[in-house]
């Protein structure tokens, strides 16, 4: 049968897709963490990332063979925000100049992507809100646990779930300082030097051992996953300095280990936050965190309890993390403007009144009354004994003894212990941690 004109089948010619032009990304700070970032982006043959900047001081020093021919190097924030790049990475940390730049940078329509946990934790929702009403994107999935990726789980895997607690392991100086103090009964001093001569801790280690570090990533979670305000300065850290070998022999005797943990609650427009070294199950996720990891865990209203664990320092993880982020920001500049839209965050009352179990570790001169002595200030303050611990073995000039309570409120403990600490058998302040059971 003849085929008609009409029923002829025509070929047509094959569709071409044009690929769009790759994101040009300008990098501010070469230092480990952005020279890990920039040899991923030049290493990558996906189009999607084209590094185009780099900025960063004496550059002629840091320049690399394998940084490609037509990379612009610079030292001058302004030729950053001039040119065409699309997105900034800020990787050079600290709040000045970082703030101004990426201020700059979002009013001037450019996506941001920054690991700087000081600037999000003071500045966050400020930004936030700067990027949206600027048609831009600001993330910063790399400022807390680099390797993990809690923050964009965050924003996407999490944000169905309504989130009412975060508790974290988010120092990994911190834990391999303990750690090392868990495993070997090794001085505390002896643990930092070694983690110093490893590089895992600066030779002014105050911002990890003194909780600032963690405090600042523990704001961070409360602005991604609670959906909160919270400035670092309202959240009480405690240090790890006075955490010896002996707290680890009596924590084992209650199933127990010692660790830097952050934590949030929030609870009737109050949120429960603090920093500090408290007794943990050794049978727990956070017992069982070893070195220099980090941990996670979100306690949502439908999904329970979820952990995230992994490297959280250390110049490859970080990148990850950076690269990630700057996919995230690129795929969704594709789709078009971003509407704007405002920042819904709450702002509770910040607050240390927890209540849990207490361990209370004295250091005392050996004397007939003592416990009769601390028996009594407790029941004044109607705080009961749970158990009283006390190994053989130490000089009685300087004993140590510890003594667990049933659980009260933070501050129904502080003026007992302010009062124990001034009785005249006291060699040290007592040592107060939480119980995490």
């Amino acid at each position: 049968m003849r085929k008609t004109p009409q029923s002829r089948q025509v070929k047509s010619a094959p569709a071409t897709f044009e690929r769009p032009a790759p994101h040009r990304v300008a990098l501010v700070g070469f230092g480990t963490v952005g020279r890990a970032v920039a040899k991923i982006l030049c290493e990558r043959s996906d189009g999607l990332l084209r590094l185009t900047h780099i900025c960063n001081r004496n550059f002629e020093r840091k320049k690399q063979p394998w940084i490609p021919g037509h990379v612009i190097w610079t030292d001058d924030f302004e030729v950053i925000l001039k040119s065409d790049a699309d997105i900034i990475v800020e990787l050079i940390g600290g709040l000045t100049p970082a703030e101004e730049l990426v201020r700059n940078a979002m009013k001037a329509g450019k996506s941001v992507v920054t690991a700087n946990k000081q600037l999000i934790a003071r500045h966050g929702p400020d930004l936030l809100q700067l990027a949206s009403a600027s048609g831009c994107l600001l993330e910063f999935g790399a400022s807390v646990a680099g390797g993990v990726p809690v923050l964009p789980a965050l924003r996407t895997g999490l944000c169905g779930d309504r989130l009412h607690g975060i508790a974290g392991i988010l120092n990994g100086t911190c834990n391999y300082i303990l750690s090392r103090i868990e495993n070997d009964r090794i001085p505390f001093s002896e643990a930092l030097e070694e983690a110093q001569a490893r590089g895992y801790a600066e030779a002014d280690a105050s911002e990890d051992l003194d909780g600032g570090d963690a405090r600042a990533k523990l704001s961070i979670l409360a602005l991604s996953g609670l959906q909160v305000r919270a400035n670092p300065s309202d959240i009480r850290a405690r240090s790890i300095r006075a955490i010896d070998a002996v707290d680890f022999d009596y924590a084992a005797e209650l199933g127990c280990t010692v660790r830097q943990i952050s934590r949030a609650d929030l609870k009737d427009q109050i949120l429960f936050a603090e920093v500090g070294p408290s007794l943990v199950p050794t049978s727990s996720p956070f017992g069982r965190v070893q070195r220099n990891l980090n941990l996670v865990m979100t306690s949502g209203e439908y999904g329970g309890d979820v952990a995230f664990l992994g490297a959280g320092a250390g110049g490859d993880p970080t990148a990850v993390a950076v690269v990630s982020d700057l996919m995230f920001v690129a795929e969704n500049l594709a789709s078009g403007p971003r509407p704007q839209r405002s920042l819904q965050l709450g702002s509770p009352k910040v607050s240390c009144d927890f209540e849990t179990p207490w361990y209370l570790r004295l250091v005392v001169k050996d004397q007939p009354g003592i416990i009769a002595s601390l028996a009594s200030i407790l029941s004044v303050h109607h705080l009961n004994i749970d158990a009283i611990l006390q190994k053989p073995g130490f000089e009685k000039t300087a004993l140590p003894f510890v003594i667990t309570l049933e659980p009260c409120r933070d501050e129904q403990l502080q003026p007992a212990l302010h009062e124990m600490s001034a009785l005249s058998f006291a060699v040290r302040p007592c040592l107060c941690l939480p119980i995490l059971r």
